[in-house]
């Protein structure tokens, strides 16, 4: 197979038959006439079904013929015009705001999550008003609504939740901001948390192999949160939050315009919980207490007339953490057995403190003669310092990183044929000291890979997109090695999309910050067969092969889709996380197979006007050949279902007085529990966990453009699990484990907060 991939990528045709084309940018109409490119306009020719629609940056290309002369370009929000065109040229195209039109008639709007019937890959972006749809106060709780991504905690104590796609946990997915890797290393475990929901503008998720652009670290898929703009947020946006287990958070935005060109933005995240809550009374808290500082300053630069535009972030962190028993004081018993003088009783507890800077630099060109040729600089540099320890075992991690990739697009005879190609650069520096019972060390090691990639983009825009990639890098401890990635689709009727999608990815496991749940438990640490160069192991290497099919139609005069997929992800080589013996975790390569198959099929209705469900069913079938044979992976759901429905009411003439209702329904079937029949009888668990059901819901009034209220309930039908501790009663024990986490903890919450923003 690995071949026959090589085979094609090197002889599939770069070059087509010619074809003639329209090409150009549709921009918002502006005093200063400017090119503020509009993207996701629709492009198409009237009476036809050949259409584009615009990308990122306001450009699009679409094929001519004689027989079409009547050139459409509709945005919701603007005017419709209509072009007549004779001949191939280039079009530079101003449309107008529906607000200067005397009557603006509704007649569709925006959907909160896009999918395309158009890409190759197996994307949909997630818009700012589905993530409103729920709290959202970070990006790990920014995938409620989202049915191809599962959300979970990792433990009973440190409340970190945990996402997984394609029944793989969050290390095997790249996760970007404004495709620049952000969550990986160090960040791993909570870096999901420290990014405001506020600051995300959109999230674009890509199933399977992804894009060999953004690295080869990729195998279950790709997430890219895109954040505001300066140029585009509002000028003041603030966002008050509380909810009953008394967590307060809030943000703010002040953007600025400094000059025609320059404009800048603060963004502040300040959050807080303090209150201790112990529903199920073991002594434990059921969330931790913590603070979070959370400041980013944006800079943008866009110059529209000479095709430049470009992005400089400032971000510093500061998130600090408790967890543990109730009666835990860090300031008397941190790292010890002590307990409270008059009780006697050894108590155990946690801190987790983290520091982190970062600083980012996007520079984009866009040759304004001839806009299919572009020029993109990203770099980044970020320093994550943790300082924790969980009971007796001390963790300590600090990770300084620099990203650098140039990436240059053009196209070949024609702009059906479209190139990407580029270099990129990465450092890594880890120090980590870890004092575990039988593990007592400092582990420090620098990665570099310098690396080369090609994309090649074939696209008719009618039925045809095929996307092949190859990379070749250099990594001091892992070696050259290629990556290549191909991504078809292919439209054979009218809103159809058949799909498929090969790709290799490769990465080095981070196995102490990868998997800290494992601290908050007294299992001694084992890392086996210690021939390869990071801890003794060697790197993770996968294929993952996918295929997919979208249909849109129309159901009893309402929109609707359809979506079936498939993946496989077939791992050549992993590093084993074993917690199959209750008293231990063992670290080793695999031997044997090891695989994690998907199924996902997923309905979009709208009922009726205003009024869309969202139902999903997925199966997985998630297993690895671990040192007491071939098991299913822990934890791991076979069976899901999820709905979602949401309703808005009408809004008024004066934009205001609108309602918006919106609740989720997550089913999780059984998952089986590693296993613990070498425990005592009380300290072993059945092989499968319960059935677990939860609906969260949310209601928001929209008082003005400028004001609205929000409030709802996480978790309503108020489902706990049971006993979520092990062995609470002797946290110093050998039994003692937080890991076994399978449903929610605290119960029902409720929250309510406002928006308020000045455009």
């Amino acid at each position: 197979m690995k071949n026959i991939l090589l085979f094609m990528l090197v002889l599939f045709p770069i070059s087509m038959f010619s074809q003639e084309k329209i090409t150009g940018m549709i921009m918002e109409a502006n005093d200063k006439n400017e090119h503020i490119g509009l993207a996701g306009a629709n492009v198409y020719w009237l009476q036809t079904t050949i259409g584009t629609v615009t990308n990122k940056d306001g450009m699009f290309s679409i094929p001519f013929s004689k027989e079409n002369t009547k050139l459409v370009i509709s945005y919701v929000g603007f005017k419709t015009d209509t072009l007549t065109i004779l001949q191939p040229k280039m079009v530079h195209h101003w449309l107008q705001p529906v607000d200067d039109l005397d009557v603006v008639t509704i007649t569709s709007r925006k959907q909160t999550t896009l999918k395309s019937y158009l890409q190759a890959g197996n994307t949909f972006t997630v818009s700012s008003d589905e993530l409103l749809k729920a709290a959202c106060c970070n990006l790990s709780e920014s995938f409620e609504t989202n049915p191809s991504i599962d959300v979970n905690f990792a433990d009973a104590v440190t409340g970190t939740r945990q996402i997984k796609m394609l029944g793989l946990t969050s290390p095997y997915i790249l996760i970007a901001t404004e495709n620049i890797p952000s969550i990986r290393g160090a960040s791993q475990a909570y870096g999901l948390s420290f990014i405001p929901g506020t600051w995300v503008e959109s999230i674009q998720i890509t199933k399977g192999a992804g894009s060999v652009v953004n690295g080869f670290e990729s195998i279950a898929g790709q997430i890219n949160a895109e954040l505001v703009k300066p140029s585009t947020d509002n000028q003041l946006y603030v966002n008050l939050y509380g909810a009953t287990n008394q967590r307060l958070e809030l943000n703010t935005h002040l953007n600025t315009e400094v000059s025609d060109k320059w404009h800048t933005g603060l963004y502040l995240h300040g959050s807080t919980q303090q209150a201790k809550h112990d529903v199920n009374k073991d002594g434990f808290m059921d969330m931790p207490t913590y603070n979070q500082i959370n400041i980013m300053n944006r800079w943008q630069y866009t110059n529209g007339e000479k095709g430049f535009v470009s992005f400089i972030d400032l971000k510093f962190l500061n998130d600090e953490k408790q967890m543990g028993e109730l009666d835990f004081n860090p300031k008397t018993d941190r790292l010890t057995t002590n307990g409270p003088v008059l009780s006697g009783d050894e108590v155990w507890g946690s801190e987790i403190n983290t520091r982190r800077y970062e600083v980012s630099a996007k520079l984009g060109y866009v040759n304004p003669e001839i806009p299919w040729q572009s020029v993109g600089i990203q770099t980044a540099f970020s320093s994550h310092k943790q300082d924790s320890y969980f009971g007796l075992k001390q963790y300590d991690i600090l990770h300084n990183s620099l990203y650098t990739n140039a990436i240059y697009n053009s196209i070949i005879s024609d702009s059906r044929n479209k190139i990407k190609t580029g270099l990129s650069y990465t450092y890594d520096h880890y120090n980590e000291f870890l004092d575990s019972q039988n593990l007592a060390s400092d582990y420090k090691r620098t990665e570099t890979s310098v690396g080369a990639f090609f994309e090649y983009n074939y696209d008719n825009l009618e039925t045809l997109n095929f996307t092949a990639g190859i990379r070749v890098d250099h990594h001091n401890l892992l070696g050259t090695f290629v990556t290549p990635r191909v991504h078809v689709r292919y439209s054979p009727w009218e809103k159809s999309a058949f799909r498929a999608s090969v790709g290799r990815g490769k990465r080095s496991a981070n196995i102490f910050a990868e998997n800290q749940s494992m601290f908050a438990s007294s299992r001694t640490i084992n890392i086996l067969n210690t021939n390869g160069k990071i801890y003794g192991l060697n790197p993770e290497i996968a294929w993952n092969y996918g295929v997919s099919y979208l249909q849109g139609f129309n159901l009893f005069g309402k929109k609707a889709d359809v979506t079936f997929d498939y993946y496989i992800t077939d791992f050549t080589n992993q590093v084993v996380v074993d917690y199959e013996n209750p008293l231990e975790v063992n670290f080793y390569n695999l031997e044997g197979k090891s695989y994690a198959k998907s199924f996902q099929t997923e309905v979009n209705y709208n009922v009726f006007s205003h009024f869309d469900v969202r139902l999903a069913y997925k199966f997985y079938d998630v297993k690895t050949q671990y040192n007491a044979g071939k098991l299913e992976k822990p934890l791991t759901p076979k069976h899901r279902f999820f709905a979602n429905a949401s309703y808005e009411t009408h809004l008024k003439e004066n934009k205001t007085g609108q309602w918006k209702f919106d609740a989720t329904f997550n089913w999780l079937g059984e998952q089986r529990f590693s296993s613990t029949t070498t425990n005592p009888l009380e300290f072993q668990l059945p092989l499968n966990t319960p059935t677990v059901g939860t609906l969260n819901a949310q209601i928001t009034k929209v008082f003005s453009p400028k004001f609205e209220v929000y409030l709802g309930g996480e978790n309503v039908t108020n489902v706990k699990q049971n006993n979520p501790v092990m062995a609470a009663n002797d946290p110093f024990g050998a039994h003692f484990d937080t890991t076994f986490v399978y449903g929610p903890i605290f119960g029902s919450m409720y929250y309510a907060g406002l928006r308020y923003k000045i455009q």
